[in-house]
């Protein structure tokens, strides 16, 4: 699986699995809840409520609350996905990302009020135009060219979030753009610590923050950089093939030692690191395209960009750093004999490495490849002789979408049609977000339920 902006859907599990999964995920919440508490208490004790006298001091004060909730979702939002094994373990990586992008909303919308209130409070306090005001705060107030820049790179992160945006940027440009959030967070610090009123003028609230920042700090430089560049020592990953699949894909083989402990299973991604020229600072994620063998792995990547394209030409010998394994797409959230495995374009890979686990003759299998031409279907050939060895069926669906016709393309009626027992069965599906959120729509119509159907998203 690659993607253009990395995005994972949410994936079902077993009972079991979201029991195992729901107590420490409240847990989590509720110490984030705790020390939120903690921070409101701290701005009550000092004033917050007590001291906000008329219409000035009250928009200052909610300005002054708003800016320390929203600093404090920020170090949040940096953490989610700060490749923490034992978060991602206990939460998944699936809700991960659905927390970091609700996470994200609410910090920047504290961030804005925060601006707007401290301005408008401090104009009306200071009795003079608001051209005047926010001049005074930009040139009389430490800090506050930075806390501008910062709370700018913020919203050109958020920006560049929207779907429809994110699409049209090259990654490369993306990728840099969420890195300087690091940078506003920095300017953060920079404006908060040293001029914050209520930390400026209480030792116990100070030392507070800057414990949570080092905390957030230690974490970050461990898990993004420490650990990676340990496993880069101790695994020796490095590419030994690299194979031309046709129609701009390429299936890269790597090797390493030790790579059995990693414990990564099929239908799993990893992000993957070249240490080549060009490709070294940027990090992708590519799903498992075969399932793990020994101290061998491979991936299957399809040219969507430039770094994509970069990758196919990667001599053998090049060094490889990576993290993971992720992603909660495997036959473990399995609950019925019987499996549908779907998948569109270059989704194939997770797929077809689930496909390569199936014990033969376990249960009645169906794998279902959509793509637009028959020169799409990426590892056609891998496939095919699977399923025969597996004794899946297999179903190639081709057509493009604007065909005569084409809408009837994995409709409920056609997924009925080519999986008669579609509802006794569990669904996995990767694809398109698009493709996949039809087909989502198709089950779910077909009368498959939710917790049957498994799915991963990218976005190309």
């Amino acid at each position: 699986m690659e993607a253009h902006a990395p995005t994972l859907a949410t994936a079902s599990a077993r009972p079991a699995d979201r029991e195992r999964r729901l107590g420490p995920a409240t847990i989590l919440i509720a110490v984030a809840a705790a020390n939120a508490a903690v921070m409101v208490w701290l701005w009550a004790k000092n004033g917050g409520i007590t001291g906000a006298h008329g219409d000035g001091g009250l928009a200052t004060s909610i300005g002054r609350i708003t800016g320390l909730l929203g600093a404090y979702l920020a170090l949040i939002q940096v953490l989610l996905l700060a490749r923490l094994p034992w978060l991602e373990r206990l939460v998944g990586f699936d809700r991960l990302t659905v927390w970091h992008r609700w996470n994200g909303r609410a910090c920047i919308t504290l961030i804005l009020a925060h601006v707007v209130f401290i301005t408008a409070g401090y104009q009306r306090m200071d009795q003079i135009s608001l051209r005047a005001e926010i001049s005074s705060l930009l040139h009389d107030y430490p800090g506050m060219v930075l806390a501008t820049v910062g709370t700018a790179l913020m919203l050109v992160v958020v920006f560049t979030s929207v779907v429809l945006v994110r699409r049209r940027l090259p990654y490369e440009l993306w990728y840099g753009v969420h890195l300087s959030a690091y940078a506003a967070i920095v300017f953060a610090y920079v404006h908060q610590i040293p001029t914050g009123n209520e930390l400026a003028a209480d030792h116990q609230a100070q030392q507070y923050w800057k414990a949570l920042y080092i905390l957030a700090l230690a974490l970050i430089l461990t898990f993004r950089v420490l650990v990676p560049l340990m496993r880069v020592l101790r695994h020796r990953i490095r590419v030994t093939d690299v194979v031309d699949e046709g129609g701009g894909v390429a299936s890269i083989r790597l090797q390493g030692r030790d790579l059995e402990r990693l414990g990564a299973r099929p239908g799993q991604f990893m992000r993957w690191r070249f240490l080549a020229r060009g490709l070294w600072w940027q990090s992708h994620p590519f799903s498992l395209s075969e399932a793990p063998v020994g101290d061998s792995l491979r991936i299957t990547v399809k040219e969507v960009g430039r770094y994509t394209a970069k990758v196919p030409r990667v001599r053998p010998g090049t060094r490889v750093a990576f993290e993971g394994p992720f992603g909660t797409f495997t036959s473990a959230a399995r609950r019925h004999p019987g499996v549908v495995l779907i998948a569109g374009g270059i989704g194939i890979t997770p797929v077809r490495a689930l496909l390569e686990e199936l014990p033969a003759g376990a249960g009645p299998a169906t794998v279902i490849y959509r793509a637009i031409r028959p020169e799409d279907l990426v590892l056609r050939a891998e496939v095919e002789r699977l399923a025969a060895t597996r004794g899946a069926d297999l179903h190639c669906v081709v057509g493009h979408h604007e065909d005569h016709g084409a809408d009837r393309l994995l409709s409920p009626e056609h997924l009925t049609e080519l999986v008669p027992d579609l509802g006794e069965r569990d669904v996995y599906l990767c694809g398109p977000p698009a493709m996949t959120s039809v087909v989502l729509v198709s089950l779910r119509r077909a009368g498959v339920p939710r917790r049957h159907i498994h799915h991963e998203r990218f976005a190309l």
